[in-house]
């Protein structure tokens, strides 16, 4: 699997991630809270074309997360 962005922290073990908008969790690698990290950072600072680019690669590799968390 081919990530989406250069430069990226990324942890050692997996993460439950909390939708803030409807409550709902789900377990993401350590890959992919990295890149989810990075689509919530490019949100805040504005940068759509990051965001798309993450949001894509989500909805390739991890789709059933994808609509928990970032659809």
């Amino acid at each position: 699997m081919k990530l989406p962005y250069k430069h990226m922290l990324i942890g050692a073990e997996p993460e439950i991630i909390v939708n803030p908008y409807s409550g709902h969790s789900a377990t993401l690698t350590p890959e992919a809270v990295a890149v989810y990290d990075m689509i919530k950072g490019a949100e805040m600072l504005g940068k759509y074309e990051m965001v798309r680019h993450g949001l894509d690669w989500f909805r390739e590799y991890f789709p059933e997360e994808y609509f928990i968390l970032l659809d």
